[in-house]
């Protein structure tokens, strides 16, 4: 799905839709493409989806981090003039939408995570593969999903062109030193926004058993589990992803 990213200051931005502002967080591997699911669903049902472009790679090496995406969103939600979003991420972005909840509270009425990074230490370090290993790449990505099939020629040429792009891998390493620093096992208790965990019964990258203790260490959380699923349910199952969203936003009144 192809759509015109407005602009705004320092912000290129999707935004489609009139209600509810869900504000959605791609992946460190991943675009605004991964979800298509979600951007054509809710904009049907009384929300408006943004999903704005991370500067990953264009940040100053030195602010390549975590907590810097976590206030470049608290800008991006505040350039819009929003008062408070839904935010939903998956993985780094997961991960992103978690710090902004926490340094932020007053700008989340809502949060989302999917395969997010932020408790297991593994998750982001050792997901980045050889340069120059076209095969081990290709592995690689095909292993974030239960179905390798999703893994499309498109998506392993992207990860292979950013892991072979010097400025772009070392930025990629330097957020993952930086998502594994910080762990947000101590923050969670203190945490009390709604939170929708939606996880893959088959995730490899982030195992079950981080959800588990996501939904046990947050006060406020319901957890959500898809079959026959991996790393990125929004877009290997996105008929029950967004039904299991949607029930959840109707439950909560959001």
């Amino acid at each position: 799905m192809k759509h015109e990213l407005k602009k705004d200051g320092k912000f290129s931005y999707l935004e489609l839709g009139e209600g509810t502002p869900i504000v959605i967080l791609h992946g460190l591997m991943g675009g605004l493409s991964n979800f298509d699911g979600v951007s054509t669903y809710f904009p049907e049902n009384g929300y408006k989806v943004l999903i704005p472009e991370l500067p990953l790679y264009e940040m100053p090496l030195i602010k390549t981090s975590v907590g810097t995406f976590a206030k470049y969103l608290k800008d991006f939600i505040d350039q819009l003039g929003y008062k408070e979003v839904i935010l939903l991420g998956n993985s780094l972005g997961g991960h992103i939408g978690l710090l902004c909840t926490k340094m932020f509270p007053e700008k989340v009425k809502a949060l989302v995570i999917t395969g997010s990074s932020g408790l297991y230490e593994s998750a982001m370090g050792e997901s980045y593969p050889k340069r120059g290993d076209y095969e081990y790449i290709k592995a690689k990505a095909e292993n974030v999903f239960y179905d390798p099939a999703i893994a499309t020629k498109e998506i392993v040429d992207e990860v292979y062109a950013t892991v072979n792009d010097r400025n772009k891998l070392i930025r990629t390493l330097a957020i993952a030193k930086s998502a594994i620093r910080h762990n947000m096992a101590k923050d969670l208790p203190n945490m009390k926004t709604p939170t929708c965990i939606i996880w893959g019964r088959n995730d490899n990258v982030t195992p079950p058993e981080v959800a588990d203790d996501f939904n046990r260490l947050l006060p406020d959380s319901d957890l959500y589990w898809i079959d026959k699923c991996g790393h990125a349910a929004m877009m290997e199952h996105p008929e029950e992803f967004n039904k299991l969203l949607h029930s959840w936003f109707q439950e909560r009144n959001f």
